[in-house]
This record gives structure tokens, sequence and C-alpha cells, in this order.
């Protein structure tokens, strides 16, 4: 494994320890400024601005536990690009009951943006 390898490694897994924590400014330096998040059925966020609001609305109402497994990096010169599954589990504050699981291929790649997720399939848990 390749330094640049393991660097993207440590990034998706400080990505996943700060999103467990609900650290949004941690979150932030991980991202580059004209970001952009892939969201099945709505239309593409773009920039960190957009990322921090949703994210602020959403861990007031909300807790995301999520893991990831990633399946592929690719490294040429100073662009990269990653295939990785994202599982996630977002539980409502008010009924820990009935948590929301939400799978998804992530693609990202380098050159200072970020393709974000595409999620693929949604269930509820009984």
């Amino acid at each position: 494994m390749t330094n640049d390898e393991q660097s993207i490694r440590d990034l998706v897994a400080e990505w996943q320890s700060a999103t467990a924590a609900g650290d949004l400014a941690r979150i932030l330096l991980l991202m580059a400024e004209d970001v952009v998040f892939l969201i099945a059925g709505s239309p593409p966020m773009r920039g960190r601005e957009a990322f921090a609001a949703a994210f602020k609305m959403g861990v007031q109402h909300i807790r995301i536990e999520s893991s990831v497994t990633i399946q592929e990096i690719q490294i040429a010169g100073d662009f990269a690009y990653g295939l990785s599954h994202l599982n996630v589990v977002v539980t409502p504050l008010w009924s820990a009951d009935a948590p929301l699981r939400l799978h998804a291929d992530d693609f990202s790649q380098g050159g200072g943006r970020s393709l974000g997720s595409l999620p693929r399939r949604q269930s509820v848990d009984p």
C-alpha cells in the first residue's frame, strides 16, 4: 500500500469518527470548499456551507452511525478516486426503535473535490 492510499484510508476513517462524534468542524476540514454531494432524487448539494447547514439540522433530530468498506482506490499523479460501500444507520432521537438503514456506494475523486455518495437502498428496521 502506498503512502497516498494510506492517507486516503486515514481520511475515510477520520470522517467516520468525526461523524459519529457529531464534530462538524472536524468534518468540514476534511472536504474541499467546492465539495459536491450527489443524493438520489435530490439536486446536488454543493459546497461546505450547504453540507454544514444540512448537518446542523440533521443532528438536532437524528443520530448517525456508519461503517465503510473501501473496495478500491486508484491513484494517478495528483488524481485519485475510490469506490467504497457505506452503511449508515440513522436513528431518530425521538424514537430509537425505528432506525433507517442507508446503503450507498461512494465515489470520490482527488484534486480537491468529492463526488459524495449515491444511496442505493433504504430500509426501515421493524
